[in-house]
């Protein structure tokens, strides 16, 4: 069976808030259903989530606010990209915000999809490698707590009861991948 990206008969703007919309898509299929989707679609902004590797050869997180839960969880520096900016340059200076380090080696990763059944947004993961110190004034009403962690016990971040955000634990692993492989090395 040739599955299709079903024909939008008509979308409206159910709710707003400062950042988000939802819309509802009126969808008709193929085959001839038709359904109502909700969606919250993408700002078109795009967003950076920064593995940062310090010289000891460990992970740079941060602990922060987490409305969704409202509670405080170990996560990795990431931010929405500024006009003009490249992924590379919104990465260095969301490091330099969040946890007062810049990067001299930046690379891109991968892009990831948030929740695509119900969201249009996107993440970009780069890693970052050869920090030195250096801090920006970041837009948090506190700044995140800045925690390492031994690149060497990965697995053991993974499973923490600490570290939950998936987009976080996919990014771990998709950079664990590219350093076995030997890609990004000097």
């Amino acid at each position: 069976m040739n599955m299709s990206v079903p024909e939008i008969k008509a979308v409206r703007t159910i709710a707003r808030s400062r950042f988000f919309r939802i819309e509802e898509l009126d969808l008709k299929w193929g085959n001839g259903v038709e359904r109502t989707y909700e969606r919250l679609p993408g700002s078109g902004r795009a967003a950076v989530m920064v593995v940062a590797i310090n010289e000891s050869d460990e992970l740079v997180l941060i602990r922060e606010y987490a409305a969704g839960f409202h509670e405080m969880q170990l996560t990795l520096v990431k931010g929405a990209v500024d006009a003009g900016e490249s992924l590379e340059e919104a990465a260095n200076r969301e490091l330099k915000e969040e946890i007062g380090f810049g990067a001299r080696h930046i690379e891109f990763i991968k892009k990831l999809d948030l929740a695509p059944g119900h969201m249009g947004f996107t993440i970009n993961l780069l890693l970052a490698r050869d920090l030195y110190p250096e801090r920006l004034p970041g837009d948090e009403p506190e700044p995140p707590e800045v925690v390492t962690w031994p690149l060497r016990e990965l697995d053991t971040l993974i499973v923490s009861d600490d570290f939950r955000e998936a987009r976080a634990i996919a990014g771990l692993f998709l950079v664990r991948h590219h350093l076995e492989n030997g890609a990004g090395r000097d």
